[in-house]
C-alpha cells in the first residue's frame, strides 16, 4: 500500500467509521440488561455480534452495496437512482421512490439519536474515575449537553482545521480497543469459540422469545453501517474496504475481550470502561478522554452526513431549498446548513433530556437503523433481480430476513421509548410529503407554455417592440415547457432584451457530473442553456455561464406567493417563503437578480 492509499485509509477511519467504531462503549452493557452472564449466554451473544458484523456490514454494505454506485458514491438515494435507471418506467418506480424517502427519513432520525447516545455513553465513564463514583446523572447530562452544544457551534466555522486529526485519533482508538480486548481474552480464551455460527444458532434456538428480544440490543453493534455506506462518496470504496480490514478485527477483539471480562467478573452496565479501568489503572483517564474525543468524531461524521443527505434531498426536489454555506476554500463538498444544524442540536438536546442516560436511550436506538437497513436490502434484491444475478439475489433474500428480524425485534422497544425513532423520522417525512404534494399542485396551477406556442408569440413581440440593450437570463425548469412568469414578462409587461437566454437546471439520477448544452438561435435573439447535473454536485452557475462567454445584464426567476385556507397548503406556503431566494442558493450576483412573483390560490 503506497503513502497516498495509507493516507486515504487513515482518513476513512475518521470520516466514516466513527459511528460503528464507538458502539463497543455501550452495546455489551445494554445486552447484559436482558440476560444472565453465564458462559453459554455470553458465547451465544458474541457469536450473534460476530455474524451480524459479517452479514450486515461485510456482506450487505462492504461487498454488495459498495460495488454498486456512480463514481464511488453511496447511500439510499444512490440505490434509488440505480434502481430507477434500471426500471426506467413502470409501476415499481413510485414504490421505489417512496421507499427511498422512508429510508432517508429513518436515516435522519438515526442522525439525532447517534450523537446523543455516543456522547452520553462516553461521559458516563467518568463514574469510574476515583473520587467521582457518586457523580449525579444530572451533572453527567450537563457535561454531555455542553459537549454537544460546543460541537454544533463549531459547525458554522467548518471543521477543516481539525479534520486532519480525526483519522489518527480514531486509529489510536481502534488500536486501544484491540489491545485491551486481547489482554482480556488471554485470561478467558474460550470466548474465541464464539466465532463459530453454532453458538449463535444454539443461542437463538435454546432461548426462544428471549433471544428474539436480545436481537433488539445486538443491533447496536451494527449501527453505523448505513452511515458507512452513505459516506462512501467522501473517499470512494477502496479506502473504506481497506479500513474495514483493520476496523472489523479491532471491534471484534473488543467485543470478545468484554465477553471474557463479563465471564470473569459478572454483569455490569459499562463493560468496556470497567475492563479498561481494571487493566490500565491510572491510565484509564486518558482512555476516557480518548473515548469522549472518539464519540465527538463519530457525532461529527453523522452531522456532516446529515448536511449531505439534506443537500441531496434539496437538489432532488424532495425538500425545500435552504441557505448553504461553504466552510472550506479547497473542498467544495464541505457544506454547512444553518437551519439543519440548529434543528439537529435542539433535537439532540431534547433526546438527551428526555432519556437522561445511554442505558435508557438504547431503548429508542436501533429501530430506525433496522428499518433503513431493511429498505436497502430490498433495493439490493430488486437491483440484482433486474441484473439477473442469481447468487447475489439469493444472498440479498437472506439479508432481508436478517434485517427484518432485527427490525421486528426492535419493535419491542416501542413501549420503552422506541417510538422516538419514528417520531424523529416523522418530522422530515411530513415536510417531504407536504413539499412534494405542494410542488405537484403548483405544477397543475402554473401551466407551462409549450415551446411550439411560445416561439410564434415571441417572434412577433421581438420584431414589433423596442428592445433593451444587453442580455437577460430567464430560469425555467424545462426549456421545452416555458415557466409562466416568462410569458408574463414578455407578453403582459412587454419587457424584452436584445439577447434572451432561457436557462434550465436539470437534476439527474446520478450523483456527479455536469453537462452544459448551449442551444443557439432558437429564435431571433433567443437561446437556451441546459445544465444537466448530478444531484451531489455543488454548482457554480455563474462560472458555467461565464465559460460560455455570456455577460448578462439582468437575471429573472419565478417566485410563488401561496394563498390558501387549508392548513396543509399554509404550511407549504411557509416553506416556500422560508426558502432562500434563488440568488442565495446558487450564489448569483444579487444586483442583477429580479424575482417575479406569481400569486397562487390553493
Amino acid at each position: 500500500m503506497n503513502a497516498l492509499d495509507s493516507s486515504r485509509v487513515l482518513k476513512s477511519l475518521g470520516l466514516v467509521f466513527g459511528d460503528i467504531g464507538t458502539s463497543p462503549i455501550y452495546t455489551m452493557g445494554v445486552i447484559l440488561l436482558m440476560i444472565l452472564p453465564t458462559e453459554d449466554n455470553i458465547l451465544g451473544v458474541l457469536s450473534l455480534i460476530f455474524w451480524s458484523l459479517i452479514l450486515v456490514i461485510s456482506i450487505q454494505y462492504v461487498w454488495l452495496a459498495m460495488n454498486l454506485g456512480f463514481k464511488g458514491e453511496g447511500g439510499t438515494i444512490v440505490l434509488k437512482g440505480i434502481l430507477i435507471s434500471l426500471l426506467k418506467k413502470g409501476p415499481l418506480v413510485p414504490v421505489v421512490s417512496f421507499l427511498a424517502i422512508i429510508g432517508v427519513c429513518l436515516f435522519m432520525g438515526d442522525g439525532v439519536i447517534t450523537p446523543a447516545i455516543s456522547i452520553l455513553s462516553a461521559v458516563e465513564g467518568i463514574r469510574l474515575v476515583p473520587g467521582l463514583e457518586g457523580i449525579s446523572e444530572f451533572v453527567l447530562l450537563c457535561i454531555a449537553a455542553i459537549i454537544a452544544i460546543s460541537l454544533f457551534f463549531i459547525q458554522q466555522k467548518g471543521t477543516e482545521r481539525v479534520a486532519w486529526a480525526f483519522g489518527p485519533v480514531m486509529f489510536i482508538w481502534f488500536s486501544m480497543l484491540a489491545i485491551t480486548g486481547i489482554i482480556s481474552i488471554v485470561g478467558t480464551p474460550q470466548v474465541l469459540f464464539s466465532l463459530s455460527p453454532h453458538y449463535a444458532l444454539s443461542f437463538l434456538l435454546n432461548n426462544g422469545l428471549t433471544a428474539f428480544f436480545i436481537l433488539s440490543a445486538v443491533i447496536l453493534c451494527i449501527t453505523g453501517g448505513e452511515a458507512l455506506y452513505a459516506d462512501m462518496g467522501h473517499l470512494g470504496r477502496e479506502p473504506i474496504v481497506k479500513g474495514w480490514y483493520f476496523v472489523f478485527p479491532a471491534l471484534m477483539l473488543s467485543y470478545l475481550g468484554q465477553g471474557a471480562y463479563v465471564i470473569q467478573h459478572g454483569s455490569m452496565s459499562t463493560v468496556l470502561f470497567n475492563m479498561v479501568s481494571d487493566q490500565l489503572g491510572t491510565l484509564y483517564i486518558p482512555f476516557l478522554l480518548l473515548s469522549v474525543v472518539a464519540t465527538i468524531i463519530a457525532s461529527q461524521a453523522m452531522i456532516s452526513g446529515m448536511f449531505s443527505i439534506v443537500y441531496q434531498a434539496m437538489t432532488t426536489r424532495i425538500l425545500p431549498k435552504l441557505k448553504i454555506d461553504f466552510t472550506s476554500s479547497e473542498l467544495h463538498s464541505q457544506i454547512y446548513i444553518d437551519a439543519v444544524n440548529w434543528a439537529l442540536m435542539a433535537a439532540v438536546l431534547i433526546v438527551m433530556g428526555m432519556f437522561g442516560s445511554s442505558e435508557h436511550l438504547a431503548a429508542a436506538y436501533g429501530l430506525a437503523v433496522a428499518g433503513d437497513m431493511t429498505i436497502s436490502a430490498m433495493m439490493l434484491l430488486l437491483i440484482f433481480l433486474i441484473m439477473r444475478d442469481p447468487l447475489k439475489s439469493l444472498i440479498s433474500c437472506v439479508l432481508i430476513c436478517v434485517d427484518l428480524s432485527f427490525f421486528l425485534a426492535s419493535l419491542t422497544k416501542l413501549p420503552h421509548g422506541g417510538y422516538w425513532s419514528f417520531l424523529l423520522a416523522l418530522v422530515p417525512f411530513t415536510i417531504i410529503i407536504i413539499f412534494i404534494s405542494g410542488q405537484e399542485k403548483l405544477r397543475v396551477k402554473l401551466k407551462p407554455i409549450p415551446m411550439k406556442e411560445f416561439i410564434p408569440a415571441y417572434k412577433e413581440l421581438y420584431m414589433s417592440r423596442c428592445k433593451i440593450s444587453g442580455t437577460a437570463l430567464y430560469f425555467t425548469s424545462d426549456i421545452h415547457q416555458i415557466s409562466p412568469y416568462i410569458g408574463q414578462i414578455f407578453f403582459k409587461n412587454e419587457i424584452i432584451y436584445k439577447h434572451n437566454i432561457l436557462v434550465s437546471i436539470r437534476m439527474k439520477d446520478y450523483p456527479f457530473g455536469v453537462k452544459v448544452t448551449y442551444l443557439e438561435d432558437c429564435a431571433p435573439g433567443l437561446s437556451g442553456l441546459l445544465i444537466e447535473t448530478g444531484y451531489m454536485e455543488i454548482l457554480d452557475i455563474e462560472a458555467l455561464i461565464r465559460e460560455r462567454g455570456i455577460e448578462e445584464k439582468t437575471i429573472f426567476y419565478g417566485m410563488e406567493n401561496i394563498i390558501s385556507d387549508r392548513m396543509v397548503w399554509k404550511i407549504f406556503g411557509i416553506m416556500k417563503k422560508a426558502a432562500p431566494p434563488f440568488v442565495q442558493f446558487y450564489s448569483l450576483p444579487p444586483e442583477k437578480i429580479h424575482g417575479v412573483i406569481t400569486r397562487i390560490i390553493m
